[in-house]
């Protein structure tokens, strides 16, 4: 279930119901924290982590709470920071279908996918072949971010 071959030096598995978010939420802020990050950082990973899978369970699963979701933690190293892979086995969508809805519309709610890309310096939705989706999430330890990034 890895974005590659090798096996992430982190991965929790757990299922579509919200009440384990704040364990995976502190896990990602404690990891990014040993990865170098910032305080503001870490606050903002595990936050487009949350939104994420908030998106998954609600959307993906459609508040289903027997679906299983994988988050995997890799560091980078060139230049540093972190990856986080978000996979589950829920609805797939088209990925060019996931966009953040238009910021004039005044409503609550419906935040999420914005607030992931504007925190994140890379964030790539893929259909996995297996079924379900991925979400890999990177973000590189402030000054030091990859040209371009992928917003």
């Amino acid at each position: 279930m890895g974005e590659s071959d090798e096996s992430p030096p982190l991965r929790f598995e757990m299922l579509s119901q919200p009440r384990y978010l704040s364990a995976v939420r502190a896990m990602v802020q404690n990891v990014a924290q040993r990865f170098g990050f910032s305080e503001s950082d870490c606050n903002q990973i595990s936050l487009a982590v949350d939104e994420a899978l908030c998106n998954v369970i609600n959307h993906g699963y459609e508040k289903r709470e027997d679906g299983r979701i994988w988050v995997s933690v890799w560091p980078v190293e060139h230049p540093p920071g972190i990856r986080v892979v978000i996979e589950d086995v829920a609805r797939q969508v088209d990925p060019a279908d996931i966009r953040p809805r238009d910021l004039d519309e005044i409503r609550p709610g419906g935040l999420g996918v914005h607030i992931i890309r504007e925190v994140m310096d890379s964030v790539v939705y893929e259909r996995r072949t297996e079924g379900g989706m991925r979400l890999t999430l990177t973000k590189y330890i402030e000054g030091r971010s990859a040209a371009g990034g992928g917003r």
